[in-house]
């Protein structure tokens, strides 16, 4: 089962890689990075040996998250051109660039999506115990929080951006004045949400690096790091609201 899940895996990148050749546009594969753990969660539960009503549940958990980020992401990105990151890397790479977005774009994104969903896999192994019980309990209202934060958090910003008056302006309104990143918080509630459901079962407990390299990809590579590491210079005031909000856990601003 889980080799059927690195085939889907693959199929789907391989030809999300065919699309942006064509396209010229290597950005698609960011729309793409949550259909790869929808694609899991489906195998999961038709070829997996897991109990019903936990194959279920981890299904719909990662098949509306995965769904709503895709969803949330073709609808912001497409149309607006390439990101400046793959941009980058084509003047680096000239000619070669498509060979090589075929390993360290889809290939590692992935080969990512593969080891962060390793929970939802290995509870498709077996099929005990058979009921759900406290475990997931908690990990649905974990999974909850986070669905709530990343889905409000995003709709919040982007009512943002289309007000011409925020223009040069910094989002510190709504859920973005208790944490400068609600959207990556509620990403990693989410998962190790998941995670939780899924670890009644002995076999997927061996899955927590899913959850652990998903926070420290939120913390430190692609997620909060990354973005920080050039919008201070790029947004006056935001220098400010790092001083007051907190980066990643929700708190109450701090006075200033």
């Amino acid at each position: 089962m889980i080799a059927l899940c690195v085939a889907a895996v693959a199929v789907l990148m391989i030809v999300t890689w065919l699309v942006s050749l064509a396209m010229h546009d290597a950005s698609i594969v960011d729309i793409v990075w949550g259909l790869n753990f929808v694609v899991v969660a489906v195998v999961a539960a038709v070829a997996g040996d897991g109990a019903h009503a936990r194959s279920v549940l981890l299904l719909g958990m990662v098949g509306l998250w995965g769904l709503r980020l895709s969803g949330y992401l073709a609808r912001r990105n497409l149309g607006h051109g390439e990101d400046f990151r793959y941009q980058a890397m084509r003047r680096k790479y000239g000619d070669r660039f498509g060979l090589i977005s075929l390993v360290v774009v889809f290939g590692l994104q992935g080969v990512l999506a593969l080891v962060v969903s390793l929970p939802v896999q290995l509870a498709a192994t077996t099929d005990q115990p058979e009921s759900l019980g406290p475990l997931a309990v908690l990990g649905v209202i974990l999974w909850a929080v986070g669905f709530a934060f990343e889905s409000i958090g995003d709709a919040q910003l982007a009512r943002f951006k289309r007000d011409p008056s925020s223009a040069g302006q910094v989002m510190d309104r709504g859920l973005w004045r208790y944490t400068r990143h609600p959207n990556y918080f509620g990403d990693f509630c989410i998962w190790w949400g998941v995670f939780l459901v899924a670890a009644e079962t002995v076999p997927a407990r061996w899955g927590v690096v899913g959850p652990l390299l998903m926070s420290f990809l939120l913390l430190r590579v692609s997620g909060v790091a990354l973005l920080e590491s050039t919008i201070t210079s790029r947004r006056p005031g935001y220098a400010e609201y790092v001083e007051r909000t907190s980066a990643f856990f929700p708190r109450p601003p701090e006075a200033t």
